[in-house]
């Protein structure tokens, strides 16, 4: 008998189950995983409250490394004993073990540890799309980025730097301010300031932002339309406050005839060569140094509980990781 962590109804962080849980033998193109460590990521929630619903009861959790256990028939890309990591649909990360799909793993490199590869395939796979396919940010380009001392915010600072790019980072405490710089955040703004679209657009000349990379949602959304520059994009990737309201083409017509868009991850990873091309681009700034993973938060899998407690609270930094 193996445990998990099991939702039979939505709600708040006592809704997470620990509980018994039988797990099958793999079947034809499938592996059975023995997880290592489980990233938390803030669609946990959403799945978790019902704002994105799944069916109950449910597993939890998007992302994981572990250890191929058994393979089922037809499996070639991988054997028992290799290192691997997944983000997909369905959840069920949130488990000691779990049979998965295996054309939706990839091989971790020698360099990538466990823990590293579990708090970075989901949000380093979305600072990939995010400069690179939302928005494929350019040399010299500006662009603004909500939570810039998150998992994800982290990630893409540095990233962006890498590539020449300036980011202006939205953060809510000084020591976040600090953080975000120390990974490469070109200038920051903090969040509740009165005269926030000023100052951005003062940080670009008066211009605006080429970009805004938005994952708080609703209480933002306006404000980061009114920071873009002409032909600029406004990427809506998050809903931290919740979904943003409906509103009119129009108001990117009159500011500029901007660009909007609502991405997602899993659909720029839909085959598993795309998926295995990504995972590629991001090993290779992982290994070569050009991004580091910040994972300053571990709770043991059983307390997954006080885990989202704590990021819904905004007491986080960086990636947080659950060990089973």
């Amino acid at each position: 008998m193996s445990k998990a962590i099991v939702i039979n109804e939505f709600g708040g962080p006592e809704v997470l189950q620990w509980q018994d849980v039988t797990v099958p033998e793999p079947g034809a193109g499938e592996v059975l995983l023995k997880h290592t460590a489980v990233g938390l990521n803030f669609i946990d929630t959403y799945q978790r409250s019902g704002l994105y619903p799944l069916e109950l009861p449910s597993g939890l959790g998007l992302e994981a490394a572990g250890v191929v256990q058994a393979v089922g028939q037809g499996v070639d890309y991988v054997q028992p004993g290799d290192r691997v990591a997944y983000t997909s649909m369905p959840p069920g990360a949130y488990a000691e073990q779990r049979v998965y799909a295996a054309d939706k793993l990839v091989k971790l490199p020698d360099g990538i540890a466990d823990q590293t590869a579990a708090a970075a395939m989901l949000k380093g796979l979305t600072a990939w799309y995010l400069l690179h396919r939302s928005y494929k940010a350019q040399s010299g380009d500006h662009v603004l980025l909500y939570a810039a001392a998150g998992g994800v915010g982290l990630i893409v600072c540095q990233w962006a730097k890498a590539l020449g790019v300036n980011v202006i980072g939205v953060v809510s405490t000084p020591a976040k301010a600090a953080l975000a710089k120390q990974h490469g955040a070109a200038a920051i703004v903090m969040a509740d300031t009165p005269d926030f679209v000023e100052q951005v657009r003062a940080l670009t000349g008066g211009e605006g932002v080429a970009a805004a990379y938005d994952s708080v949602g609703k209480n933002t959304f306006i404000q980061s339309l009114d920071c873009i520059r002409p032909h600029g994009t406004m990427v809506s990737f998050g809903n931290a406050s919740g979904p943003v309201d409906p509103i009119s083409p129009l108001e990117l017509g009159k500011r500029g005839s901007l660009f909007l868009t609502r991405p997602a991850v899993f659909d720029f990873v839909r085959t598993p060569a795309e998926l295995r091309a990504a995972a590629e681009e991001l090993f290779i700034v992982l290994e070569n140094g050009r991004v580091s993973i910040e994972i300053n938060q571990t709770w043991p899998l059983e307390q997954a509980a006080e885990a989202h407690r704590a990021l819904e609270a905004r007491k986080t930094t960086g990636s947080t990781v659950l060990l089973p």
